[in-house]
């Protein structure tokens, strides 16, 4: 079992010569289930980093309490606490073979000779490093050597891995083969992953849940699915996607209409739940890029400017105003728009959002 808890923590550092205090996490609570990929993900600050290396115990926790396999481990030492954390900058030994950094760690710990050799092994067969042991860091690329850096914790063979925005020095080809090997590594090794990002891109394609973070605050943890589905807040339905959620200025007019601009449009029978107690309410209206297409000229549909055009190869952006907003919308590959160029444009509004405008929160 390799379970962790954060029950109440909160993370202030304080600044002696300024009298200064900030916090970096406040009150987080929630638990990671065992053998879970969990991703933190939120804008550099949030407080993602700070978790991570409060559950590794390099940082100690202002309140709270934290769990590792039921066990209070507030006051363990981090090399007591079987974890085993991978950096973004792969925090390799320049004089050391990829052997000996892969062993050095289990030297340290007495290891015996022919453990030390089994689990080196089984690390760079799994990481296709069989041939790359007798060379240094210096001549290895940097998939190469962000491949030894998860070797060298795999040996460790602990209870939770942890990942510290391992991907951020890859170039993106690099990026997305790390994403796959991390995936199926995971699989392999049946293991509890915990993973920082700032890229939505990773959280979405890695994790099993996703752990929003803003200025400390948890926003929402869920699993991919329902944090692009049912964003709880304006926050996560602007991070998670690309491009974001575009957001437009309404009002409830009816059980059955809502108003965007001068233009009234229908509220579908699926989700007028959702506006229920809200009608005469100013609303924010969410509607992802995807989810505006292109029209034939259909009545009610919107008649745009295009400003700018973007041909992405199997889909095409979209840049214009709606009501002195400016909107995105992503269309297939196989149509093309000129800039300054007017067309129809209408809105899938069954998978539109709304969001309470003085909360922020979502409605329904």
């Amino acid at each position: 079992m390799a379970t962790i808890v954060f029950d109440q923590i909160t993370k202030t550092f304080f600044d002696g010569k300024k009298g200064g205090a900030f916090t970096a996490v406040n009150k987080a609570n929630f638990e990671i289930k065992d053998k879970e990929f969990l991703v933190f993900v939120g804008p550099s600050g949030c407080g993602k980093t700070t978790s991570l290396r409060m559950i590794a115990g390099l940082e100690k926790q202002t309140e709270g309490n934290i769990y590792i396999d039921d066990q209070l481990v507030n006051h363990v030492h981090p090399k007591d606490r079987d974890i085993a954390m991978v950096f973004q900058d792969y925090a390799l030994y320049p004089h050391m073979s990829i052997k000996q950094n892969l062993s050095f760690g289990l030297k340290n710990m007495k290891t015996e000779k022919t453990l030390i050799d089994d689990k080196v092994e089984y690390a760079t067969k799994i990481l296709g490093l069989d041939e790359l042991l007798e060379r240094k860091p210096r001549e290895l690329s940097g998939g190469q050597r962000q491949r030894v850096a998860v070797g060298r914790a795999i040996v460790r063979d602990p209870k939770v891995f942890l990942f510290d925005e391992p991907l951020s020095n890859l170039d993106a080809k690099l990026r997305v083969q790390m994403r796959i090997e991390l995936a199926e590594l995971h699989q392999r090794l049946g293991a509890t992953i915990v993973y920082v990002t700032h890229d939505q891109v990773e959280a979405m394609t890695l994790g099993q849940r996703i752990v929003v973070m803003n200025k400390g605050e948890i926003q929402q943890i869920a699993s991919p699915q329902e944090l692009y589905a049912k964003p709880a807040n304006i926050f996560v339905a602007g991070f998670i996607g690309s491009p974001a959620m575009n957001f437009l200025p309404a009002k409830v007019a009816s059980a059955n209409e809502i108003l965007i601009g001068d233009r009234l449009w229908p509220i579908p029978k699926e989700i007028k739940k959702m506006t229920e107690g809200y009608i005469g309410e100013e609303v924010i209206f969410g509607i992802r890029p995807e989810h505006i297409k292109l029209s034939l000229g259909e009545e009610g549909d919107l008649d745009v400017n295009i400003k700018v055009f973007e041909h992405l190869g199997a889909e095409n952006l979209l840049y214009f105003s709606v009501n002195e907003s400016d909107i995105i919308a992503k269309i297939s590959g196989e149509s093309f728009v000129r800039p300054g160029e007017n067309v129809r444009v209408s809105f899938q509004m069954e998978k539109m959002h709304l969001f309470n405008k003085k909360t922020e929160q979502r409605i329904g």
